[in-house]
């Protein structure tokens, strides 16, 4: 049976100081590897030149990195970038690079597939397959930058746990990959910069507030009725918008930070007055703004884009009651945008 090598990114910098001391090494050899896996994000032993090449050979010895490939890449009209990211097990995700005049935007994937089976998700239509860890996570965020400073010369700004999968179902890894990507010893982004974005699971929103995170949060909502958003994502049966509201206001009353509530607006599902009031009352207890987003249609069926003139009813009845609400308008609609549509195809 052939022995399998362990990724050393799953080490702590402990775990890697220790190694080199048990191959008589002094330990800050520890660092400087350290340094070359989260830093400087090497993928090859033989990138890292201050060590020796007979320590290197040890390492190649023990270990390996299993870095992500990008598979595939569709590059949109609006300049946004669609990758399907090939893990090394030869599993497929997705990560989106999205250009604006002032943002480099990376949104990225947290599992492979997804269990929750909204019905207007490309993804749902892949089952979960398993989690990905923080290094994969992390490799997404690299991937992204190095495209952002190829392809438009600019620096990566801002990135959204908003791709494939539901982040908090993934709650520790997620977590360990957004410390490697803020930490000082890793790509150092600050968490202001980072949104994490999440169908709504109360109890492990309540966990990132009592943990006190520093990054934002966003709530898939798309409806403020129990009945309609019950008939779209099966999770408000588990946890209905009471409870919902119940953890937004604990994370708010936590971390002072506003929520930020995702909503599609659909032609005959959502698109009336009654909906858009609900939504604007909702808004109305707990401190949030609104991101009206355009939806990319995954194919013929129930789910398809509101009039416009509705999307203005909305934004109406929303600014009365002082709502904060902004218009998302869809990306790469010459590609495969919407989410889980390349990895469906891959």
């Amino acid at each position: 049976m052939v022995e399998t090598k362990k990724d050393v990114r799953q080490l702590s910098l402990e775990e890697i100081q220790e190694f080199f001391v048990s191959i008589g090494e002094k330990p800050f050899r520890g660092k400087q590897l350290y340094e070359w896996l989260w830093k400087k994000s090497a993928k090859d032993f033989d990138q890292m030149t201050n060590i020796s090449l007979k320590v290197r050979d040890k390492l190649k010895e023990h270990f390996t990195i299993n870095y992500i490939q990008v598979d595939e890449m569709q590059r949109s009209t609006d300049g946004t970038i669609k990758n399907a990211v090939k893990l090394h097990d030869g599993l497929i995700v997705e990560s989106v690079l999205i250009p604006t005049s002032k943002r480099i935007t990376a949104c990225i994937s947290s599992q492979v597939g997804c269990s929750l089976d909204c019905n207007f998700c490309a993804t749902a239509r892949l089952k979960r397959m398993r989690n990905l860890n923080p290094d994969e996570i992390y490799d997404q965020v690299v991937a992204i930058k190095e495209e952002g400073e190829l392809y438009f010369d600019r620096p990566l700004t801002n990135i959204v746990y908003m791709g494939m999968g539901e982040p908090l179902l993934n709650y520790q890894n997620v977590i360990d990959s957004i410390e490697k990507i803020t930490s000082p010893t890793g790509l150092g982004m600050s968490p202001k910069r980072i949104t994490l974005s999440t169908v709504g699971i109360p109890k492990m929103i309540k966990r990132m507030a009592d943990e006190e995170v520093k990054f934002n949060l966003a709530v898939s909502l798309h409806s403020a009725i129990d009945e309609t958003r019950s008939r779209m994502m099966p999770i408000n049966e588990k946890s209905n918008l009471s409870e919902l509201l119940e953890s937004l206001q604990h994370w708010y009353n936590k971390t002072g930070r506003t929520v930020t509530f995702e909503y599609v607006v659909w032609k005959g599902i959502n698109d009336d007055e009654e909906h858009a009031r609900a939504l604007a009352k909702y808004c109305g207890k707990v401190a949030s703004k609104v991101n009206l987003i355009e939806y990319n249609p995954i194919d013929d069926g129930e789910f398809q884009q509101a009039a416009p003139e509705k999307i203005e009813m909305y934004e109406q009845i929303l600014e009365s009651k002082r709502v904060v609400v902004n218009v998302r308008r869809s990306r790469g609609k010459d590609i495969d945008a919407a989410c889980g549509q390349l990895a469906n195809k891959s």
